[in-house]
């Protein structure tokens, strides 16, 4: 059983290992001391009058190095005015991408989906922020961690002096008009800043304004003939926004100022994230050897939906959405809105080959 501590140092939020009298900070390198926590007490079942054991927040980490472990969160903010069609469908399929092409084992892999019957699995606030601090905890060396996250995304005024643009961009779990959203800053504190040496995360942000969703260093700027710079998004006030020596990479729906498409135009049989169904697309259809060509590719599909154009491989439907059986909205075409990826630091996306 976990328990959510905060940092003396810092504040940061940390999960204590089930009997453990201290946790040192990943981030500031503070040492926290915890009184010994008692015996979780009995729950009563008034139905019944029995006695059962208090529930724990999900499952412990693996304990294997090398390991390899991801959180998949897809809200559908259903009977709202905010609905969405196709993000239960987006994390049934990187679920699929995951364990079928990449070799993540299913135990370690924490779906987030009002399908769930688990009360700690439900897309909540609190449940998506104990999953991230979840994904990060006991990082070594050569673990391999991927967050994805289909839902809607926003921005709001930043009053740190942190961003280029003066807004911070923001995810919308499935009660945040009551507990309010997750910011870039807690998202970059509790995935990015603790990696350590040896280890990788991928992130993939399927939502409105979400190009700079994890505040990485680094954007890739790329134009529609492929060519690329790299735009440096420290913030001025010094502050860093990186990793703690591990290797963090996002790709992200669309940039901060753009919306992402909710649509049935690209799978033709469902709805799905424009932006998830071009990055399984891509892998499927063996686009995926570098960092750019999966850019290219996402945003090459993206771009030719609605024109006319054919997609790659003959738009044909990739056998991981196929997968779904259920309907969705009416295609709507002409898709505006162009993926990004951003990352802790520089490097050749033609040379880098793209691994999770």
């Amino acid at each position: 059983m976990m328990m959510l501590v905060n940092c003396s140092g810092c504040r940061t939020a940390l999960q204590l290992p089930h009997g453990a009298p201290c946790i040192r900070c990943s981030i500031c390198g503070a040492v926290t001391n915890v009184a010994a926590p008692p015996a979780p007490g009995p729950v009563a079942d008034p139905a019944r009058g029995a006695q059962a054991p208090a529930p724990a927040w999900g499952p412990p980490p693996p304990a294997a190095h090398g390991r390899k472990r991801a959180v998949i969160c897809g809200i559908s903010y259903r009977f709202s005015r905010h609905e969405l069609k196709g993000c239960i469908n987006d994390a049934k399929c990187m679920r699929h991408l995951l364990t079928t092409r990449f070799r993540f084992p299913d135990d370690s892999i924490i779906m987030l989906t009002e399908e769930q019957t688990d009360p700690y699995k439900i897309p909540t606030k609190h449940n998506i922020r104990m999953a991230m601090y979840w994904l990060l905890q006991g990082c070594q060396p050569g673990d391999s961690l991927v967050f994805h996250y289909s839902g809607h995304g926003a921005q709001q005024r930043s009053y740190s002096g942190d961003e280029v643009d003066g807004m911070d961009e923001t995810l919308c779990p499935l009660d945040f008009e009551t507990q309010g959203m997750i910011v870039d800053d807690e998202i970059n504190a509790a995935l990015v800043r603790p990696l350590p040496h040896g280890a990788k995360l991928h992130a993939l942000i399927d939502a409105c304004h979400s190009g700079t969703a994890l505040d990485l260093p680094f954007l890739c700027r790329m134009s529609r003939t492929g060519q690329y710079v790299w735009e440096d998004h420290r913030p001025r006030s010094g502050v860093w926004k990186g990793t703690s020596g591990g290797e963090a990479i996002s790709f992200s729906g669309c940039d901060d100022n753009q919306t992402s498409a909710d649509t049935s135009a690209l799978s033709k049989i469902t709805s799905t994230g424009a932006m998830t169904f071009c990055f399984i697309q891509a892998i499927e259809q063996g686009q995926a050897t570098t960092y750019g060509s999966i850019l290219n590719s996402m945003r090459s599909t993206i771009r030719n939906t609605g024109s006319g154009a054919s997609m790659a491989g003959g738009g044909a439907v990739t056998s991981l959405i196929s997968m779904l059986l259920t309907g969705g909205s009416a295609s709507t075409g002409g898709l505006r809105q162009e993926p990004q990826l951003t990352a802790c630091s520089t490097f050749d996306v033609y040379a880098k080959p793209f691994s999770l």
